[in-house]
């Protein structure tokens, strides 16, 4: 199922604010919320703006090596959710694609990381239609929360 980032996004919990990035999928009413830290949230939503700040970031750094080296990412698929054993939700995986000299490789990534080095490349994103079953929810929960750019000030 093709996917796209839109929106990052601060919710309220219990234990305090936790940045979100919402995933719409295509021809789907409801979204996919992937629950992240703040630096990976931050980095997301540079990479969105496009904003070039000067020195590179960790994501910034991590796509010019893999530039410099021949390789470019192909496409981003969020591929499972594992289980946690606190019964507190899941953990998704995500598969991230790169050409490289020699081939495709896939390698594992977390989805902050691989969404961070989409939102810098515009590579199309996918998600398993497992996933999208596992994890979607309704797109007005998180139509309301605070956009992290707005929460942050200028990123």
């Amino acid at each position: 199922m093709q996917a796209a980032i839109d929106a990052v996004r601060v919710a309220g919990t219990p234990q305090g604010p936790v940045p979100v990035v919402v995933l719409s999928v295509d021809d789907e009413d409801d979204v996919v919320p992937i629950f992240i830290g703040f630096e990976e949230a931050t980095s997301i939503a540079r990479g969105l703006e496009a904003e070039d700040i000067g020195r590179p970031l960790t994501h910034d750094l991590l796509l010019d090596v893999m530039e410099e080296l021949g390789g470019r990412v192909d496409r981003v698929v969020v591929s499972e959710i594992e289980d946690r054993d606190d019964g507190q939700g899941g953990t998704y995986i995500a598969d991230l694609h790169v050409q490289t000299p020699r081939g495709e490789t896939v390698i594992d990534a977390r989805p902050s990381d691989s969404l961070a080095l989409a939102a810098r490349t515009n590579v199309p994103i996918e998600i398993t239609e497992a996933v999208f079953e596992d994890g979607r929810d309704d797109t007005e929960k998180f139509e309301q929360l605070e956009d992290i750019r707005t929460m942050a000030g200028d990123l």
